[in-house]
């Protein structure tokens, strides 16, 4: 390589100013032979030329686009290297990835309106999915008394991805624990029971529908089913009594399971 002096071409620095690259990645494309330098000061130091820099710009664009460097080398050192054909191939790859994207911001724009909503569901669906009793006000009733808790951001996160199908699911799943209540109260079945303990599991496995619920805060609920009016009105138009029947065999599972139910607390 040649001497020359600092007036017959760029430093390093001075390409790294003008091409928007690093000094780092000069240096590694000169390592690897893919850029380097043609010539040097009597001191040692690298110098760009004219050519150099048509080089470099072309590396620069190749690497925008999204072309890897063995295959930049390929394109600018093999003559008979499809260059089209490889621009062609890197465009697919890019419409490939803006389309990941695309969904991927679809996908946040959803998580971002069910923590704000929780529910993605339009009136008329709600109506079609929960019943006529359903309040669409509730949700939003919600999320202002709830929506700091962890148990929202679970909810959340659980609706986001949901359609309308995927609710009625849940629906009929709660609808059918309800009635199994309405007639296990019905067939006289105590708390404490098998048959009652199995009803508390299948409630906790179908809340969690909704976020994980443990056994202390199913006593919590358990507790609201019975003294918040709705809750209690709810459950006792499906059987009169059911709410504090319900309750009943909730706290029996949970002494089983070594948790007082007068002192359990939501956690």
């Amino acid at each position: 390589m040649p001497d020359a002096s600092d007036a017959d071409g760029l430093t390093v620095g001075q390409v790294s100013a003008r091409l928007d690259v690093t000094v780092r990645a000069l240096h590694h494309w000169d390592e690897i032979g893919l850029a380097r330098p043609s010539l040097r000061t009597a001191a040692g130091y690298r110098l760009y030329t004219a050519g150099d820099l048509e080089r470099l710009h072309r590396i620069v664009v190749y690497r925008e686009v999204g072309l890897g460097l063995d295959r930049i080398r390929a394109v600018l050192d093999d003559s008979t290297a499809d260059v089209p054909g490889a621009l062609r191939a890197q465009r697919s790859q890019v419409a490939e990835r803006i389309d990941r994207l695309q969904r991927l911001s679809a996908g946040l724009d959803r998580m971002i309106d069910a923590h704000e909503r929780g529910l993605l569901l339009t009136v008329e669906q709600q109506a079609a999915i929960f019943g006529p009793r359903w309040d669409p006000d509730w949700t939003a009733q919600a999320r202002q008394r709830y929506g700091d808790t962890t148990q929202w951001r679970q909810y959340a996160e659980r609706s986001a991805s949901r359609g309308p199908e995927e609710w009625q699911a849940v629906a009929d799943a709660m609808a059918g624990l309800e009635r199994a209540l309405g007639d296990a109260l019905d067939a006289g079945v105590t708390p404490g029971s098998p048959e009652a303990d199995h009803l508390v599991e299948r409630h906790r496995e179908v809340f969690a529908s909704y976020f994980p619920l443990t056994r202390q805060m199913q006593v919590c609920l358990g507790r609201m089913f019975v003294e918040d009016p709705g809750f209690a009105a709810h459950y006792d138009s499906i059987r009169p009594g059911l709410a504090v029947w319900f309750r009943r065999i909730i706290d029996a599972s949970a002494r089983a399971h070594g948790i007082d139910p007068d002192t359990a607390t939501w956690r």
